[in-house]
This record gives C-alpha cells, structure tokens and sequence, in this order.
C-alpha cells in the first residue's frame, strides 16, 4: 500500500466529469454523441494553413508570456469594433490555453481562503472546483425557472463582506439562455461601490441568435472596470481540441493574473497564435457564426417537433435543452445513460449542474454537428416519443 494513501484531498468530492461520462457512454455503446460540447465538422483550411505557414516559418519556440503582439493586436481591434472599449495590447490581453485557463488563472489570481465567490447554478462544472482548490467558499444561486432567469435580489442577500467575485456567463451553458441589457444594468446597480471582482465567461459571444446582442461585460464602463472577460478561439473556429484562449481585464487586475499564467503554462501554442493573428483579419470568419448556428438550431428544433420532447429555443450557445417530461418520469441521469445504451445518442442531464441536483427533465444536446448526424439523432428521438 502506498504511504500515501491518508494524505488528504483538496476535492474530496471530485468525480469525474459528466462530460467524461456520457462520452465515454456514447463510446461504449457506438452512439451518437451530442453530450460533449464539440463541432464534428472541419476547421476551416485556410485556418490549418496559416498555421502550418506558421510552423514553416519558424515559430516554434515560446511566444512572448501574454502572447504574440499581432494576435493581440488583431483582438484589441475586435474589442473596440464590437463593443466599444480599448484595451492596451501590451498589458490588458492575454492568451491562454483555452478558456478553461483564463477562468483558471483569474479565480487563482484573486480568491484566498476564506472569500466567497457567488456561482450562478446550473453552471460549467470548472467554476467550483477552482473556487475549492483556492480555499474559497462557492456561494450558488440558483437560475429561476425552465427559462433560467436570475433573480437579482436574490443574489444582493448574498453579497457579503466575504464576497471576492461573482461569475457570470452569456451565452450561457449549459442552458443556452443569454443575459439581457437589464441584467446588466442590474448587476452595475448591485456592485457600485462594491470591492467585488466580476468573472465574466463568454466563450460563445458570437453564438447568439433572433437578432439579440451579446451583452459583454466589455459594452458597461463601470463593469469592465472590475471585470475579468474570458473568451475562446475553439468554441469560434470549430476547433476545441487546439485548447485555445483569451481574456481581456484592466492592467491592475493583468498583472496579477499573469503571476498565475505563467507558472501555469507560461504561454501558449506559438504557431497557432500566428495563425489566429492572420485569421482574425477577416471579420467574417466570425461574424458570420450567429447565422450559421442558428441555421442548425432551426433544423435541429424542426426535426423533433414532433416528438414528445418539448423546447424553449436557445438564444446562444451551441446546445439546445429538450424537455423530456412527456417522455418518461426518469430522472435525467438515468434517462440520459438509456438513451445512450438503448437508442444510441449521448446528451448530458441538466441536474448534476443544479443545486441539490435539481432534476427539472431536462436534457442538453449539442447541434454544432454535420445536418446528417442532426437527422440520424432525430431518427432516435422520434422512437423514444413512440414508446
């Protein structure tokens, strides 16, 4: 027996990811996987061509620690066109492996043992644990509702002399809601004059659909201020495996998240930022993504409608929630895992997001995937709906 097996764990309640668990289901059982969050359609050539160009050239080596100026640059631009804010190139944007790393860094930079960070429930399933790792305490708060609404007075009683951070995130998952302009409003009034710093996850800022506006932290002067923005080249450019990421925040709060970043990863894919730096020349390569999800949502909602599975349309994101109460009285994990067993299609169960594990029979699909494996899901749905 190791010696030591008594040392004690930073997160005794650790399991592994419901991500991990329905992929691997769908594995296991050959089954069309629309649980994990990931496009099976290809990245674009010209993308896999700037990178390689990259590589023949020579940038190979590590970038600078925030990562290359170009790049940097070229998200400076992005920032100020889109929402109207600057943001200094050479010490208030940093790339990151991934988002999952900003938020990383940001949570480790700031929480100490003994803060509160207010967590909105059902949410990504990193925020916790990097809140836990850090001595910190995770304050949830629920989402009302099917529609997963926030109740702001809700969230102002349990603000406390404790509270280090709040963290938000829109387009949301795992529910695909998105915040509105009053919700941000409302959150301005609660943190004004407030030493509270605001986490702000916005990795499908240009997923969102019917027209609504993505309401960055980055659009509201007396947020941005306080606030740290995390967003994803992956979830962008269909290419998640390349574990690519940035986030903006003022110089003083920078700083201290580069403290972290660098004895983290130090830095990032070199190559592959040279590639972004070209890529993002282009806007079109990302404004055009709200239309294209959009398109595969519509399909993806038309080909169950009429089956027993029940639907709020998602407003952003790439996943859609399907409400699975006439279907069957299960609780979504064990639906979720027959589904997968029996008719071949994986989904993730929105109750392991939840307080309590909340189960509202709700199932998340992801539609970023080809119009043939959107059909062949569809196929399955409708024999679930037939008994």
């Amino acid at each position: 027996m190791s010696q030591f097996h008594s040392i004690p764990s930073k997160l005794p309640a650790g399991k592994t990811s419901i991500f991990s668990v329905m992929s691997k289901m769908a594995n296991d059982y050959n089954a069309i996987n629309l649980s994990q969050g990931f496009p099976n359609f290809k990245t674009d050539d010209h993308l896999k061509d700037l990178a390689y160009q990259a590589m023949k050239a020579g940038h190979n080596q590590y970038p600078p620690m925030n990562g290359v100026a170009g790049l940097r640059e070229q998200l400076a631009a992005k920032i100020e066109s889109l929402y109207g804010a600057q943001y200094k190139v050479e010490s208030e944007i940093t790339i990151t492996t991934g988002a999952t790393e900003s938020l990383f860094c940001a949570i480790s930079a700031f929480v100490h043992p003994g803060d509160e960070v207010i967590i909105f429930k059902p949410a990504y399933d990193s925020y916790e644990p990097a809140v836990k790792i850090n001595g910190g305490k995770p304050v949830l708060v629920q989402l009302k509702g099917k529609e997963f609404k926030v109740d702001w007075q809700e969230v102002a009683e349990k603000i406390t002399s404790k509270t280090r951070m709040i963290i938000i995130n829109t387009p949301h998952n795992p529910t695909g809601t998105v915040l509105e302009k009053e919700d941000m409003q409302q959150l301005e009034r609660l943190l004004k004059d407030a030493d509270i710093i605001l986490l702000s996850d916005e990795v499908y800022e240009h997923i969102i659909f019917d027209g609504i506006e993505h309401q960055s932290v980055l659009r509201y002067p007396k947020l941005s201020e306080r606030a740290i923005a995390c967003f994803s080249f992956g979830k962008t450019f269909h290419n998640t495996g390349w574990k690519m990421g940035y986030c903006v925040a003022p110089e003083t709060l920078m700083k201290e998240i580069w403290k972290i970043h660098e004895l983290t990863t130090f830095c990032t894919n070199h190559p592959i930022q040279h590639a972004f730096a070209a890529y993002l020349k282009n806007p079109d390569n990302y404004l055009s993504l709200g239309n294209f999800y959009q398109q595969k949502r519509d399909k993806f909602l038309g080909l169950v409608e009429d089956t027993n599975f029940k639907a709020i349309p998602s407003g952003g994101t790439y996943y859609q929630l399907l409400d699975f109460s006439e279907v069957t009285d299960e609780r979504d994990v064990a639906f979720a895992e027959r589904l997968t067993r029996d008719y071949k299609l994986a989904s993730i169960p929105v109750s392991v997001f939840n307080i309590d594990e909340k189960d509202n029979k709700q199932l998340r699909f992801c539609f970023a995937k080809t119009d043939e494996t959107l059909e062949k899901a569809a196929e399955f749905l409708h024999r679930v709906s037939r008994g």
